[in-house]
């Protein structure tokens, strides 16, 4: 039986493309609701550095940017070392809708752990992170002022 690879959200977001693309890629956005703090060199080859008040650190190398539609990059795999060569895939694709945006987040690469503990801590801690972080996106986007 094969691992699962992918997870994949859909949110419908009362927000422009634009607003919703900032939250994603500026300093200020990734700063607040996936960090505490953030510095970004929006381009490929760039890199997203992300700090929590807890001291974790996150580094995203970014793929993949079309403005303001498709934002991609790569992240280390949660529980692994952090220098382990293996890497996920994250991408947003924003598609306007109505008077806001439809937002689709996927992450792949989870098929390159081969031992079913990693594999699980791995895919389960990112599901998980992944509802708490959107829902902090979706918080972000609303309280900001139109």
């Amino acid at each position: 039986m094969a691992f699962p690879d992918r997870i994949e959200r859909t949110l419908e977001l009362g927000h422009s493309p634009e607003k919703v693309w900032a939250a994603l890629t500026t300093a200020e956005g990734l700063g607040t609701w996936f960090g505490h703090k953030a510095e970004v060199d929006l381009r490929v080859g760039g890199t997203a550095k992300l700090t929590w008040d807890s001291g974790d650190t996150a580094t995203l190398t970014i793929e993949r940017v079309e403005p303001p539609r498709v934002f991609g990059y790569t992240w280390s795999i949660y529980g692994l070392p952090a220098d382990d060569p293996r890497r996920t895939y994250v991408e947003f694709t924003l598609e306007p809708s109505g008077g806001g945006t439809t937002l689709t987040m996927v992450e792949t690469g989870f098929a390159q752990l081969p031992d079913t503990g990693e594999h699980k801590k791995a895919f389960a801690g990112n599901t998980e992170g992944w509802t708490n972080e959107l829902g902090e996106l979706v918080a972000y986007l609303d309280g900001q002022a139109a």
